[in-house]
């Protein structure tokens, strides 16, 4: 079986997001820091190289595959910012969030955009939270403690 890369590291989530070479990123990454330590309870922890994880999960495929990954996080990538905010089922509440935040994309459970400015940042919130729920529901041996 392949061996996971994305695993909890000792970097320095700090030193991480100082390091960003787009000051826009470096800001827009420290407001989201903030907002997930609080929803979450749980504070910032580097996730391979350039992952922001909160809280963690265990997962196990029918396959067998199974491992340990962040409960949610973001990735400040040079394009543009990557939330793992969105659930696998993407239900009604979701897609409505999803229709009154702004400017954004998606993937499979990820959420692309640009900058914080493009987006209600309270939708992000209340989007963020649901997510957080939903994790909590699904993985209650590993739920973080909401504030």
């Amino acid at each position: 079986m392949a061996e996971i890369k994305t695993r909890a590291t000792e970097v320095s989530v700090d030193d991480f997001i100082e390091a960003l070479p787009i000051p826009q990123r470096r800001e827009d990454a420290k407001k989201l820091r903030a907002m997930f330590e609080r929803l979450t309870g749980e504070p910032a922890k580097m996730w391979g190289p350039t992952i922001i994880g909160f809280g963690q999960y265990h997962y196990k495929y029918a396959s067998g595959h199974s491992g340990t990954m962040a409960r949610m996080g973001f990735s400040p990538r040079k394009a543009e910012l990557v939330l793992y905010v969105l659930t696998e089922e993407g239900g009604e509440r979701e897609k409505a969030q999803l229709a009154r935040l702004g400017k954004h994309k998606t993937g499979k459970c990820c959420l692309y955009i640009k900058k914080l400015e493009d987006v209600n940042e309270a939708v992000l919130e209340e989007l963020t939270a649901d997510t957080l729920a939903y994790m909590n529901r699904k993985f209650p041996e590993d739920a973080c403690s909401a504030a």
